[in-house]
């Protein structure tokens, strides 16, 4: 038999097995002799009082032997001499649409701009030491695209948009750790996810699909309003009757080659801000009430939204154990951006924390019709380039500095490799963005007391939130709502927000390239 029970326990006794058994044994009254096994299903952190607790699902066996359930990869079909689908870009939202298509007999064919998991390494070394931005590899751009060394969360709250426990069980059986199963706010690891990726690439070839590194599509084929194929950057064709656009956030140009060409894109207002790191110390000491944390909370994480006059003001993409990152994709531009590793065990907690835009904050770009956002955040970043020294030094301010608008004297060690350099921020943010920052950490730190501090540091800019662009699509087919055949995709499209929408949205458009509704 089979019991399945709600327990709220100290964090020492969730995780020590024994101390659980007797917990439960005493709360459900169970005989100790019928407790075969206790599986725990769900694991979150309440830290609402004063002590923090771990909330937990269990399933417990009685007088029943216990066998985990194994997750297993489907039986992929071999694709190679199967009908090809073109995939723009390698990241959670193509690579998993691969997956789908070879599920459903499809041959995915990935063009992919950047290099594999592996050789993007020293890209990124590149700019982190010697500050050089390759454009088509980097921490944007490359096999997995952004999620790849920018942490690795799979948390979403888009579990209508597709079936979430059939990614992590993919994640799964591509090689992560069975606990992304159980956690309420899973997440892999920058360290360990280029492993997974590069097995799921191997699974694609063995498969017959094909991968494509270091190919920048340059344009695309079309006939009477039907897509027909893309162009490569050395003039090769790729032809297919279905296209699948997931080339990310960060690709300005190919928004610019589709409004160049007439396809229609409208413009999404996305958010913009800084990034602010903390010792994580202080954010666990804030978030569980305690001096020092105890071996068995996790680091603390926060989120938190405020709202300032009509916009909201809100942490994004929060980091804790982590590191801030460089994540230009051109020369003469600065963006930052986070990540964690597996064990969270850094010294410092950074978060973006960004203000919500709208369509009339960016009137001065509009010449630029639907890629006026993008011009606006291109001009923030290329400010900062400039503010921070024409390298990928980034301007920053101690946080009690940044909200009385003084230059910080000193900055003390950061996590951001090329560095960074002292600079009174409300030069590099425009007025209304800065001001609504000031407000907004204020109020922070009255729910959060000891927030503000000038041990904390803000990097500037934090601008790739989001897709600056939106690609319109039929709500049903997925398809472009004008070009036939060209599915846009994922994050870059305006479909997705991370890994997990990311990677359904790449099933779902997949799902309706087979004919699945």
């Amino acid at each position: 038999m089979q019991k399945e029970f709600q327990v709220r326990v100290l964090p020492e006794v969730a995780g020590q097995s024994e101390l659980l058994r007797e917990h439960i044994i005493q709360q459900e009254k169970i005989d100790p002799d019928e407790i075969r096994h206790i599986e725990i299903l769900r694991r979150s952190v309440d830290a609402r009082a004063r002590q923090a607790y771990m909330q937990l699902r269990v399933r417990v066996y009685l007088n029943e032997d216990y066998a985990e359930e194994k997750i297993n990869l489907p039986d992929y079909p071999d694709v190679t001499n199967a009908e090809e689908v073109i995939i723009v870009g390698a990241g959670p939202a193509g690579l998993f649409a691969a997956l789908e298509l070879m599920s459903n007999g499809f041959k995915p064919v990935i063009i992919e701009r950047g290099k594999n998991a592996k050789d993007r390494i020293a890209d990124i070394k590149g700019i982190n030491v010697k500050h050089i931005v390759n454009e088509d590899s980097n921490y944007c751009f490359g096999e997995g695209g952004a999620g790849t060394y920018s942490d690795g969360k799979l948390y979403t709250r888009s579990g209508k948009r597709g079936n979430t426990r059939k990614v992590l069980e993919l994640f799964v059986g591509f090689g992560a750790v069975r606990e992304i199963l159980v956690e309420s706010h899973p997440h892999i690891g920058t360290n360990k996810l280029p492993r997974i990726i590069a097995n799921m690439r191997t699974c694609i070839l063995q498969n017959g699909g094909e991968i494509h590194f270091n190919t920048r599509i340059t344009d695309l084929i079309t006939e009477s309003d039907r897509i027909k194929g893309v162009v490569a950057q050395d003039g090769s064709k790729f032809l297919a009757k279905n296209v699948i656009l997931a080339t990310g956030h960060s690709a300005r140009d190919i928004f610019e080659l589709l409004h160049r060409k007439g396809i229609k894109i409208e413009l999404k207002p996305l958010a913009i801000g800084v990034r602010v790191e903390h010792p994580q110390t202080l954010i666990d000491s804030i978030q569980y009430n305690c001096d020092t944390r105890g071996e068995y909370l996790p680091p603390a994480a926060y989120n938190i939204v405020k709202q300032v006059g009509e916009r909201g003001v809100y942490s994004f993409c929060m980091c804790p154990g982590g590191v801030i990152a460089p994540c230009a994709t051109s020369p003469g531009e600065i963006v930052t951006n986070g990540w964690s590793s597996s064990r969270r065990a850094r010294a410092t907690a950074n978060s973006g924390i960004v203000v919500e835009l709208r369509e009339e904050d960016f009137k001065d770009f509009a010449d630029h019709g639907p890629l006026a956002a993008m011009e606006f955040q291109r001009s923030i970043e290329q400010k900062a380039w400039l503010e921070g020294g024409k390298t990928q030094t980034a301007p920053a301010q101690r946080l009690e500095d940044f909200l009385n608008g003084k230059v910080s004297k000193d900055l003390p060690n950061t996590s951001y490799a090329p560095g960074i350099t002292s600079v009174e921020l409300g030069s590099v943010l425009p007025g209304f963005i800065h001001q609504h920052l000031k407000t907004g950490f204020r109020k922070f730190n009255k729910s959060m007391r000891g927030y503000i501090t000038n041990d904390a540091v803000v990097h500037a800019p934090e601008t790739r939130t989001s897709s600056p662009v939106k690609i319109p699509r039929d709500n049903h087919s997925c398809q472009h709502v004008q070009i036939a055949g060209l599915y846009p995709c994922g994050e870059g499209a305006g479909y997705a927000g991370g890994i997990m929408s990311a990677a359904m949205d790449g099933i779902r458009c997949a799902e309706r390239i087979a004919g699945i509704s």
